[in-house]
């Protein structure tokens, strides 16, 4: 089957930042690849239009169209215009697209179109108790009412969409998938006392919630170590350019001695950053199905995560990992020294969380699931 993906993002060295949707992207047409499925990305928003090819997978680079009010329109025609080239030299029979800010509303094309919810900016919104850009709201809800199919990574985020645009389309569960093999646990020793946090730093994902935890922490085990990896990014509630610089005064000084900000790190190198952890953390409020906890998962990591939403679909709380709500900081903290000071429990929910991990989100049995429903979509299509 000839699969092609549309993405505002791609993590790819020719391509802007990529995000959790890239990084989901990756493993899915990568899965795609080993099975025998020719796959096509095309990303908007680039810099210059380009094709290359790289590991099986033919990449379109599109650049936007810049023309005062009608950039967006203007590009999805470019975009449309694309895409219905490429299925008539027989180099696409299906196109995927994620639900972020609805791009897909005005495409004019020949081939279905399947939506993944990963999810959207109505989504986030609602999540973060924020109000949503009138204009994204309108073109996702019209994406999802004509898309021909809907995917969601959660069951939590297809039911929470279809409440929020006021539907009841039928959603199908398919998670994001990771390659195992890569994310293995080697021979490498992790600290005792390192606890990791890897993602944005971002208020959404809790990180100004995590220094009052870490305050606890410290005050019980004052060798603790925090180590926190990701981009920084700027705060819409108080308008600061970095979460970091917000999230340093909550420290206390003997806590703040402890922790370590790494920045931004290559994904080739998170491996080994996972590795030597002995506990990860994940207090975030707004996720849809995240790849960084099955990245942690699959590596045997004990994780406290938040208790939010998709988490129990992940994680079943007190078997393979502990799910506490962020805003509770003295429990949050608990759970994570309790990992801390049990090895044997820490070992243990990280086996369990491996054969969770090898049981649901193995990259190759989620690009089977996918193509199998592409090809109901095409069916259902062709009839």
């Amino acid at each position: 089957m000839k699969i092609a993906f549309l993405s505002p993002e791609y993590p790819h060295p020719n391509f802007g930042p990529a995000g959790g949707i890239g990084s989901s992207l990756v493993h899915l047409s990568q899965g795609l690849v080993q099975l025998g499925h020719p796959v096509s990305i095309l990303i908007y928003g680039q810099k210059k239009d380009a094709v290359f090819t790289e590991n099986g997978i033919t990449f379109y680079a599109i650049k936007n169209i810049k023309v005062k009010g009608l950039s967006l329109y203007l590009t999805q025609k470019k975009v449309s215009r694309l895409i219905n080239r490429l299925y008539d030299e027989d180099k696409i029979a299906i196109l995927e697209a994620p639900d972020w800010t609805g791009f897909t509303s005005r495409l004019n094309i020949k081939c279905p179109l399947v939506l993944r919810l990963h999810g959207s900016d109505t989504y986030f919104c609602h999540l973060e108790e924020r109000p949503v850009k009138p204009r994204n709201k309108y073109h996702e809800k019209r994406a999802f009412k004509k898309a021909a199919g809907i995917i969601s990574v959660s069951a939590f985020t297809g039911k929470l969409t279809n409440q929020l645009f006021n539907t009841n389309r039928e959603i199908t569960v398919i998670p994001n998938g990771l390659d195992l093999n890569a994310f293995s646990q080697s021979a490498l020793t992790s600290d005792a006392k390192t606890i990791l946090y890897f993602g944005t730093l971002i208020r959404k994902k809790g990180m100004l919630e995590l220094p009052f935890i870490f305050n606890k922490i410290i005050a019980l085990l004052p060798d603790a170590t925090l180590v926190l990896i990701g981009s920084d990014s700027s705060d819409i509630k108080t308008g600061s350019a970095s979460t970091w610089s917000l999230m340093q005064p909550l420290f206390s000084e003997s806590a703040a001695a402890r922790v370590s900000y790494l920045g931004k790190v290559a994904y080739d190198d998170m491996k080994a950053h996972i590795e030597k952890a002995a506990v990860c953390v994940f207090p975030t409020f707004a996720e849809a199905l995240p790849v960084s906890w099955i990245e942690a998962m699959a590596m045997k990591k004990a994780i406290v995560a938040s208790n939010v939403g998709w988490a129990t679909e992940m994680i079943t709380d007190g078997e393979n990992g502990f799910l506490v709500h962020p805003t509770d900081h003295l429990k949050f903290a608990n759970r994570i020294v309790q990992l801390l000071l049990d090895t044997d429990q820490t070992a243990a929910f990280g086996s369990a969380a491996r054969i969770t991990a090898e049981e649901q989100y193995d990259r190759e049995k989620v690009a089977a699931l996918s193509v199998s429903y592409y090809q109901q979509i095409i069916d259902t299509a062709a009839i």
